[in-house]
Order: C-alpha cells, then structure tokens, then sequence
C-alpha cells in the first residue's frame, strides 16, 4: 500500500511540474507576440510621387542621353516573343524604384517614330498628296496611338480600381491602386500591348499588302486572320499587364474580347469583308 501511495504522488508530482512549464512558455510567447497594431484604416498609393516626376519625365523626352535605349529594344524584342519576361522586369522595376510605372519615355517616343516612319511609307505607297500624307501621319500618331491609348488606359485604370482591386476588409492591409497619368502604369501596358500588334498590321501588313488588298477570298481570308491574331495578343498582352499586380483579381477578365474577336472573325471572312481594304480605303487617296 505504501510503495501505491508513493506511486500516486509522484505521478503527481510530475504532472504539476509539467503544468507549470506549459503555463510559463504560453505567457512567454504572449509577451513576444505584443507588437504595436497596424492601423486598419486603408490608405492610397501617394499621388505626390508622379505628379512630382512629370516635369523630369518630359525634360528626358528631349535628351536621348538620359533615355536607356537599349533595355527599350530589349522589352520591344521580349513583348513579341517572350511577353511574361517583359513583366518580370516589371516586378524588378517595382522592387528598385518603387513605383511600376516607367520613368523612361524612351519606349513611347521609339514607339511614335517608328509609327511615323512606317505611316510615312504606306503613304509613299498608296497617297498621291503631300498635304495628306502629312495629316495621315499626325492622325495616326494622335488618335491611333496617344489619344486611343489614353481613352483605353483609362477605362482599364477605371475597371481595375472599382472592380478587380482584391478586397481585404477584415485585415491590416494597405490598399494600393493603379497607377494612372497619361505615362503611368496603365499607358505603359496600353504601350506594350501596342507594339506587336504595330509589328503585324504596320510592318507585316506593309509588305504583305499587294495581297492582302486584292479582290477574292483568299485576301479576305489572309487579312481577317492578320487581324484576328494582331488583336488576340493585344489583348493578351493586356490582361499580363494587370495580372503582374498582386493586389488585383479576376484579372482575366481582359482576355474576355478575345474570345469576341474568334467569333466575329468567321463572320467577317464568310461575309467577304476584307479589313485590309477597308482601312486602306479610309486612310489613303489611292483607291483600291
């Protein structure tokens, strides 16, 4: 009985020991945990900090020593054939500066020359008037490409901020938004996206155009899939734009009109309708 007795309390014994260890390293990381609380109120991304920028950024417009030409061919190259390593540099652009917008205007005004350059030759080839081909030139640098690129860089700015910005009400998060002046983060993906499609319905398109403008279903054909393609990747490059951003969601929405774009395309070859003409036409005094 006595040697039971002993048993029991020293079981006991034991089993407070192991009490009191777990009650003092529960207290321990309880203290260790008391950090000072984030405020829950969200705050937006400064607006100071571009606005500040602009002046510089127009200044380095007209000095091309300060412009980094040759990381602008190298994006212009990868967006073509490797898009997603284009925006990985974009993370890197954020971790460096802060900010995932470009401070370089060096990809907007190679962009415009060579949009300016390639309108020039179609001009030379299809214009019959100087007058005219000089304000075909600025109509599609102003409205084509500037004044197109803004109106679309600000419905997505718009649609990205009220619709696919991800919510986390119920946690210590700083909101952020989209960056938005006219050489902010959303012209610079109406840029990127803007570049290969100039590749295939300015340059691929010029020297493919004695076919492409014929009479026929062949031409109607070859025209519609050029078109089709050249907006496909532009959406597609779009919605890789916005899908870098780790604080918006449900960003697949912009690959939504490509989906329009396969549809229409059968449409329009079945119907004969030729684009390659049509814009042509439009365009250019010469009629074909």
């Amino acid at each position: 009985m006595s040697a039971r007795l002993a048993y029991w309390s020293s079981f006991l014994r034991f089993r407070l020991l192991i009490f009191k260890s777990n009650s003092k390293s529960n207290s321990y990381k309880n203290s260790s945990n008391m950090s000072p609380t984030v405020s829950k109120t969200r705050s937006s991304i400064s607006i100071s900090r571009p606005n500040a920028m602009f002046p510089q950024y127009l200044r380095r417009i007209v000095k091309w020593q300060q412009m980094d030409i040759e990381y602008t061919f190298w994006q212009m190259l990868h967006l073509c054939t490797a898009p997603k390593i284009a925006y990985q540099h974009t993370k890197y652009h954020k971790q460096t500066k802060n900010q995932w917008a470009r401070d370089d205007p060096a990809f907007v005004v190679i962009c415009s020359l060579l949009l300016a350059l390639a309108t020039v030759a179609y001009c030379a080839a299809y214009d019959h008037s100087a007058a005219h081909a000089v304000s075909v030139v600025i109509s599609v640098l102003l409205f084509h490409f500037l004044l197109a690129g803004i109106l679309l860089a600000t419905c997505c700015w718009f649609l990205t901020n009220a619709y696919l910005r991800e919510e986390a009400p119920n946690t210590c998060v700083v909101e952020q938004r989209v960056e938005w002046q006219v050489w902010l983060y959303a012209f610079d993906v109406h840029c990127n996206s803007f570049f290969p499609m100039f590749v295939m319905l300015y340059v691929i398109h010029y020297f493919l155009s004695p076919l492409l403008v014929a009479h026929g279903f062949i031409p109607a054909l070859l025209s519609n899939l050029l078109f089709m393609v050249a907006a496909s990747y532009h959406h597609y490059l779009n919605f890789l734009g916005y899908d870098v951003l780790p604080f918006l969601e449900r960003t697949t929405f912009f690959l939504y009109p490509i989906g329009i774009v396969i549809i229409l395309s059968p449409i329009l070859i079945l119907s004969g309708f030729n684009p390659s003409r049509y814009f042509m036409n439009i365009y250019f005094s010469r009629t074909l």
